[in-house]
């Protein structure tokens, strides 16, 4: 049975040939799976178990937070020195305003001193000098007051009954019952405020204790400021960190330049305002013209503000002494002097050595006033011209640094040496 056995060699070939590609078929799967294994193990092997949470974070989170807490850190600083400036109020104004008189008497103390008298001798000179003409103004103000309190009493009650006839026949419509209550209002306020007045005297009493000494300690102040300020200065720069110190010296003249051009300027504008409005009250014949201009010489000192409050004074004296169309007459005048202080005495006098934004005027001298009154308000305006052109010299000085050791750009291709590239800049 030939074609028998033909037949079953042939089927045994075929099932061995199918069992081959069989066995092949699993062999490539098992190699493909077990390849498929090693890729997905060598991923996990790649892929870091705990990334680091601050790669995580975007990057604008991240600057937000960095700029936070030293802005915070920054606000902390800054409440602190604002708490110790106001437990010792009274020693920080009273070294402030020797700074400004010094700033003021310095260069003359100088020109003695160049002229051949030793130092001790021209600082005394000129601190006596300078102590004698402000005792001087003083007492002429007191002396005008008192000389003229009486006149001024008489013509204020002329006044209140020439300003009651004119409420009268005004167009408000203002009639005698309601003028009469008014007074009587304000009558019986005063009397029943009497311990309120007592103790507002006593706390004056106070106050005029506190200031006797505040102007002590701010004239033995600039006498050793004048006498030996540069070894001052020398000590104080110790205290700052070494790696610091020749940027603060190097800060130290454009700033004592700075304070320096704001009072012999301030100076200037205070006196051409106070001349001119009292002369103009003056002839407008209001009374205590000269005190009055000696009050707008003080007062403009506060930037601003000290101008519109002691011109508002000469108006309602000039109101209540002389009538309204008196009072119109002066309020133009004190408006024209403002106006020609603003555009024509401030940008010629001051220049340029005293960049100050008229908004930072305004804060620094509200700032200054809520922390420390009216003396806080008055050396507010020259802390910030000085503290203005302290960080812009230090800032030029750190740019000059800046571009002395500015590294080379990076090869193409190469990775920055600093981190991740910030948004909008070619990572390279």
């Amino acid at each position: 049975m030939p074609g028998i056995g033909t037949w079953l060699g042939r089927v045994k070939e075929g099932a061995a040939a199918l069992g081959e590609r069989r066995a092949q078929a699993v062999a490539r799967r098992d190699t493909e799976a077990a390849a498929e294994r090693l890729r997905a193990a060598e991923a996990r092997r790649a892929r870091p178990r705990n990334p680091d949470p601050g790669l995580m974070v975007p990057w604008g989170v991240r600057v937000a937070a960095e700029a936070g807490w030293r802005f915070l850190v920054l606000a902390a600083a800054l409440w602190v020195v604002m708490r110790v400036i106001g437990s010792v109020r009274l020693v920080v104004l009273a070294f402030a305003a020797s700074l400004l008189i010094t700033a003021l008497l310095e260069p003359t103390v100088s020109r003695l001193h160049r002229a051949g008298l030793s130092r001790g001798l021209a600082t005394a000179f000129t601190a006596i000098c300078g102590f004698l003409v402000l005792g001087l103004v003083g007492w002429f103000v007191v002396w005008q007051v008192l000389d003229n309190v009486g006149n001024l009493s008489g013509r204020l009650q002329e006044g209140i009954e020439e300003l009651k006839r004119w409420l009268l026949e005004s167009p408000f419509h203002v009639t005698e019952q309601q003028i009469n209550d008014v007074a009587e209002s304000l009558s019986n306020a005063i009397g029943t405020s009497t311990s309120e007045i007592t103790s507002t005297g006593l706390q004056g009493v106070t106050v005029l204790v506190e200031v006797l000494t505040g102007m002590l300690l701010a004239m033995f102040s600039t006498l050793f400021l004048l006498y030996d300020g540069k070894r001052i200065w020398q000590w104080t720069l110790k205290l700052v960190p070494a790696g610091a110190r020749p940027d603060v010296a190097d800060a130290g003249p454009p700033a004592w330049q700075t304070l320096t051009a704001y009072v012999r300027g301030t100076l200037i504008v205070a006196f051409i305002d106070a001349l001119f409005i009292g002369l103009g009250i003056y002839f407008l014949g209001v009374p205590l013209a000269v005190p009055i201009g000696v009050v707008i010489f003080l007062a403009s000192f506060v930037p601003l503000v000290g101008a519109v409050a002691s011109g508002a004074l000469a108006v309602v004296v000039a109101l209540v002494t002389q009538g309204v169309f008196t009072a119109l007459m002066a309020l133009l005048v004190v408006l024209v002097v403002q106006q020609i202080e603003g555009h024509v005495l401030q940008p010629f006098i001051l220049g340029r050595a005293v960049r100050v934004h008229p908004l930072a005027v305004v804060l620094s001298v509200a700032t200054g006033g809520v922390v420390a009154g009216i003396g806080g308000a008055v050396v507010a305006v020259p802390l910030v011209a000085v503290a203005n052109t302290v960080v812009g010299h230090l800032r030029a000085h750190a740019g000059d640094e800046d571009e002395a050791v500015e590294p080379a750009p990076p090869a193409a291709g190469a990775a920055p040496a600093d981190g991740p590239a910030a948004p909008g800049q070619d990572p390279g």
